[in-house]
């Protein structure tokens, strides 16, 4: 009996709402924002997060980075000291979970290739080094053993380097010059993409650590220690080992502090993920107080729509309704009102999220939670802000209903 009823009050509330279209989309237009407004910020947020966390992943998966102090200067106007190849190889051979340590250093150049000239970044590391970077060469070859021990002048390229030198040509094979400094292309670095600070990662040109230091540093200094952490070692406990490590080997006193740093990208990147998706929460939050504005829209129409239609009430009490089933039209009336809004929401919200995400070049990560929650929270609305106006309509006397004019 009560499916039965439940299906006559939700036909009587099609009717009502095909009689009053444009009120009646005027009506769910604040629950149409709203859903639309918070599975956007969601789905957006989601992407940029994703996004970011990959591109922090793409600079190496459990990778610890140690680089000389860059806040303020020591004590006495003196920067913090280089390190060593000893240092490379004593966090290799002396730290347990470590799986892979490389030094690199850098240094911009101008470079040329048939006539072209492209100024990039110069980066000296290893073979290991581009293991831990989760460097993949998708042409070409790596580095050989005797030419990372002899320095020879040999270099793999990135992306964009290879689009504004090598345009037309395939460039393994091909000599480039950097500065006076000239070198065959062994390899190309396969996209990367951007990376932190909006840094173009394939703007780069790599070649042996030593070939760098001597030939365009003039020094045998390392300016970053790449280190590979083993993912069944907990990353904080292999940090604070290298840590307490280099302080030994730059003969650190107890008390006095650091002059490097030592970076985890894993609590890098969950540490931004948490950030972003704090703020994408707080985003949808402030977006949803358009519901709030909708519900209240929902209230408001729905007590017109109980004066308008206290004489139609008073009939059907009369002839024998009762006062649940007035309520339960009503009620049924003002959640079909707020899923149909809700449904607009989705669809505009699904248009939305696709144009944002190609715009700002993330991937469209579909959340079937989010979407099907936000449906059912609509329909919730329309339970709450509903029961008012069904309670009222319920509660007219049969007599007095008749009479209103």
């Amino acid at each position: 009996m009560f499916n039965g009823m439940l299906g006559a009050s939700f036909l009587l509330a099609l009717r009502e709402i095909r009689r009053h279209l444009l009120r009646s989309f005027l009506t769910v237009l604040g629950i149409v924002i709203g859903v639309a407004s918070v599975v956007t910020m969601v789905t957006v947020g989601n992407g940029v997060t994703a996004s970011v966390r990959s591109q922090i992943e793409s600079l190496g998966a459990n990778e610890l980075i140690a680089v000389p102090d860059a806040g303020p200067q020591q004590a006495g106007g003196s920067t913090p000291p280089p390190f060593t190849d000893q240092d490379v190889r004593a966090i290799k051979e002396q730290i347990g979970g470590v799986v892979g340590a490389s030094g690199e250093a850098s240094t911009n150049a101008a470079a040329t290739a048939d006539g072209v000239n492209w100024r990039t970044t110069v980066t000296g590391t290893t073979d290991e080094g581009m293991r831990i970077r989760a460097i993949t060469i998708t042409s070409g070859r790596i580095f050989t053993p005797d030419e990372e021990a002899a320095g020879k002048a040999v270099c793999i390229i990135g992306e964009t380097v290879r689009k504004t030198l090598f345009a037309n040509v395939e460039p393994v094979g091909r000599e480039l010059r950097l500065g006076a400094l000239s070198c065959p292309v062994i390899g190309l670095v396969k996209e990367r993409g951007q990376g932190g600070g909006a840094n173009d990662q394939d703007d780069v040109v790599l070649m042996p650590l030593r070939t760098v230091q001597r030939q365009l540093l003039g020094t045998t200094d390392i300016q970053i220690i790449m280190i590979g952490a083993n993912p069944a070692y907990d990353n904080n406990a292999v940090s604070a080992d290298v840590t307490s490590l280099l302080r030994e080997r730059r003969h650190l006193a107890q008390g006095q502090a650091d002059n490097f740093r030592v970076f985890d990208m894993k609590q890098l990147s969950d540490t931004v993920s948490g950030v972003l998706g704090m703020m994408t929460a707080l985003v949808a939050a402030i977006a949803s107080i358009s519901l709030i504005v909708g519900g209240i829209g929902i209230v408001n129409i729905m007590l017109v729509s109980v004066t308008e239609r206290t004489r139609e009430i008073g009939i059907r009490l009369a002839i024998g309704a009762l006062a649940r089933e007035v309520r339960l039209q009503f009620l049924t009336e003002a959640v079909v009102l707020c899923s149909l809004g809700g449904l607009i929401g989705l669809v505009l919200s699904f248009g939305l999220s696709l144009l944002i995400t190609k715009l700002i070049s993330v991937d469209f990560i579909f959340n079937p939670m989010i979407n099907l929650g936000s449906l059912l929270f609509s329909s919730f609305l329309g339970i709450l802000f509903g029961y008012v106006p069904a309670q009222r309509a319920a509660a007219l006397n049969p007599i007095d209903a008749l009479r209103h004019e």
